[in-house]
């Protein structure tokens, strides 16, 4: 039998976007060392790739796939749902992280851009969740998690994309809560501030450069001006967030947009 004590998602399968560095692969990480079987997807080094899948049967002794979908295309959404259920036989988790970036005034965010965000941030989780929920509505059991964040509660200039595309992620999920209330599957948001990964390390030395100042103003005074714990948060935390919002103790909470932002939005 599972052992549902220290793996708790032992028999699960979890799909996770974007998950070939940061965020994603924190998230990963962490529902396959509770037991699940895991659907990398992102773009990337194909050894590095190869590498990553090893470590995870390794470590967890769970099955591993890599899927290369483009999040912009719905047909290569849908055709990587698909795809795990033929070869494992369910999707019981979906976690939809997959996301871009672009910082730019209204007047001058390129259309092109705009369409990208919110292709890749908010349609690609619709596009997901259509194809994945008749699949969960089948076993009587799913679990979704959206990575918004802390942009999906609270706005900041210059990001207009992003800041729309985060809004409208929480409420998808909010949607499909209600709609999957009675079907045993959960649809909850994780909305997160800073997260340390290798891209915001690279952030704060680019920014001391452009600024002339030390590492520790650029993480004090610029990246984290609206964290009160003025600490980053981990990928590890991501992660421990998730397992539990797909455990059965967390059978109860849906419709949620759970901030992991240190007090951002609290101000």
């Amino acid at each position: 039998m599972p052992d549902t004590t220290n793996r708790p998602l032992a028999g699960r399968v979890a799909i996770v976007t974007g998950s070939t560095s940061g965020i994603g692969l924190g998230i990963a990480r962490a529902l396959a060392s509770a037991g699940s079987a895991i659907v990398l997807n992102g773009f990337g080094d194909a050894g590095a790739i190869a590498q990553l899948q090893d470590e995870f049967r390794r470590r967890h002794a769970v099955a591993v796939h890599h899927h290369s979908a483009d999040m912009s295309d719905p047909r290569q959404v849908t055709a990587m749902i698909e795809e795990t259920h033929a070869r494992l036989g369910s999707a019981d988790i979906l976690v939809s992280n997959a996301g871009i970036q672009h910082v730019a005034a209204i007047e001058d965010f390129p259309p092109g851009k705009w369409d990208a965000i919110l292709a890749i941030n908010l349609s690609a989780a619709f596009h997901a969740m259509r194809a994945a929920i008749p699949l969960m509505r089948a076993r009587g059991w799913g679990r979704i998690v959206n990575v918004a964040s802390a942009h999906g509660l609270v706005a900041s200039p210059f990001k207009s994309a992003y800041v729309a595309a985060k809004h409208g992620l929480v409420g998808l999920t909010k949607a499909a809560a209600l709609e999957l209330a009675e079907a045993g599957i959960t649809c909850n948001a994780i909305c997160p501030g800073y997260v340390w990964t290798p891209l915001v390390e690279k952030q704060i030395d680019d920014q001391a450069r452009a600024h002339g100042i030390a590492r520790e103003q650029v993480i004090r005074d610029v990246l984290l001006v609206n964290q009160p714990t003025k600490r980053f948060a981990t990928v590890e935390e991501m992660g421990a967030l998730t397992v539990f919002l797909c455990s059965e103790a967390a059978a109860s909470i849906t419709g949620t947009a759970l901030p992991v932002d240190g007090g951002w939005t609290a101000h």
